[in-house]
């Protein structure tokens, strides 16, 4: 999944050493939204993601996150984590209008002038095709 925002809060860089003796890291970072209705979605960097991507986490900066969330159960409760897996800058890439089809300034004036939209040639009687 991916998300995109403004660093909104950094939280302290958290470590310690696992029961296998591998030392780890990690530290959590809390993007808002700009959307009508902002969202803030805490986000978590681990080990070697937090060594590739932490130095662009700065506060204010818009960056686009794409994450896991992964749920896990500890003595009888659930705790859910968003861990991040890629940080990047976000850029505001709209598309530009294409060039090769330049839409006229009066759309009207490509259609037929005769009274049929159609193009089908204007008689003026007054029969009706049906009854």
């Amino acid at each position: 999944m991916d998300i995109t925002g403004k660093i909104f809060a950094i939280c302290p860089q958290q470590g310690g050493t696992s029961k296998a003796g591998k030392d780890w890291k990690s530290q959590t970072f809390v993007l808002e939204t700009e959307e009508q209705y902002p969202r803030k979605v805490a986000f978590e960097l681990f080990g070697a993601k937090l060594d590739e991507f932490g130095s662009m986490c700065q506060q204010g900066a818009k960056l686009t996150v794409s994450f896991d969330i992964e749920s896990r159960e500890y003595q009888g409760r659930w705790y859910t984590s968003v861990r991040a897996w890629r940080v990047a800058t976000a850029t505001d890439n709209k598309p530009a209008p294409a060039a090769e089809d330049p839409i006229p300034a009066d759309p009207l004036s490509s259609m037929p002038k005769d009274d049929d939209p159609f193009g089908a040639p204007a008689e003026k009687s007054n029969d009706l095709p049906f009854f």
